[in-house]
């Protein structure tokens, strides 16, 4: 693991990272336990890329930086600010869902107030908004970032193409993480791209690319602070490849036994919330007190967020119709 004195993080900020991942992994793993008790219909796991996930948050600023993020991306969302109950809320299909107000699928995030531009269900769709978006920011002269987080499979879509390709001509405030867990559900890597790494595409859209360790957050977190001051400084977009893992099923109705349970086993061995607590212990950076309290105090949120989702009312049958006819007022 990249030693965090290599970078401006301080302990803080390391304590911060994670408990961000620690609380995401928590809220996933309790929605997968809700799913398999009949409670929630459908969960979409990011345990084993928290690590990624919060390495980029953290190198961005949340405060105009924008991010288009992908089913997965439940750590990024966190720190950007989507809370434990919307989270809860979104997956009990609440009517209070700050995404959708009950209505998507869950891990189709949005947020307005947080910066999180709305997803859709068509994987790679993304990539088309949040070049467009940075395109704005160009015009406007404003120093802003756009991220759009992806799979590896969504690279194989003509509209990752075509949005990397107007990004490079332009050379806009774009960022593009293809978070890349060597799966495209149960199609493996060596059967979705012929190329040893997908950042050597970069060169052909005429942007930076590079590979970084997916499962080292202080590393995705380097490499993503120097691609948004490239950005920002007009030195154009950047595509990195952060290689990590996936620890669950593609989602909760995936039977992912075309895994070999050794790499399963393998996955669990390097998963990167106990990988990167271990190098906090041995950077002192934390204790087994701090730890303690923190797991609880993240437990009691946990708990706090399904009851106060699983308590809240469904939205009023006429809500299904919200947005979806013009509204015409004929007053």
């Amino acid at each position: 693991m990249l030693s965090y004195k290599e970078t401006d993080l301080t302990e803080t900020d390391l304590q911060e990272m994670y408990k961000t991942m620690l609380l995401s992994r928590r809220l996933d793993e309790r929605m997968w336990l809700l799913n398999r008790a009949g409670k929630l219909p459908f969960v979409i796991s990011c345990q084993g890329q928290e690590a990624t996930q919060v390495g980029a948050a953290f190198a961005l600023d949340k405060k105009v930086d924008i991010i288009n993020p992908y089913y997965r991306d439940l750590a990024l969302v966190t720190h950007f600010g989507m809370t434990p109950e919307e989270t809860m809320l979104s997956a009990f299909a609440r009517g209070a869902d700050v995404q959708s107000g009950g209505r998507q699928m869950p891990g189709h995030f949005s947020k307005k107030a947080s910066n999180i531009m709305t997803q859709g269900s068509a994987v790679t769709t993304q990539i088309p908004h949040a070049v467009g978006a940075s395109y704005v920011f160009k015009m406007d002269g404003e120093k802003r970032v756009s991220l759009a987080t992806l799979g590896e499979g969504s690279t194989s879509q003509g509209d990752f193409h075509e949005g990397m390709n107007f990004a490079g001509v332009h050379k806009l405030p774009f960022i593009c993480l293809i978070e890349n867990n060597k799966y495209a559900i149960s199609v493996p890597t060596h059967l979705q791209y012929a190329a040893e790494k997908l950042s050597d595409r970069a060169i052909g859209y005429g942007m930076h690319g590079e590979q970084v360790d997916g499962n080292d957050p202080i590393a995705v977190y380097k490499v993503m602070q120097e691609a948004r001051e490239r950005a920002v400084n007009g030195d154009g977009p950047s595509l990195i490849e952060a290689m990590s893992i996936r620890l669950t099923p593609h989602s909760s109705d995936d039977d992912d036994k075309y895994r070999e349970s050794e790499e399963l086993l393998k996955n669990k061995e390097d998963d990167c919330l106990e990988t990167f607590k271990q190098y906090l212990f041995d950077e002192k950076v934390i204790d087994e007190a701090w730890l303690e309290t923190v797991e609880s105090e993240i437990k009691d949120t946990v708990n706090k967020a399904t009851k106060a989702a699983e308590a809240a009312p469904y939205a009023e049958p006429e809500h299904a119709l919200k947005h979806v006819y013009e509204e015409v007022n004929n007053g």
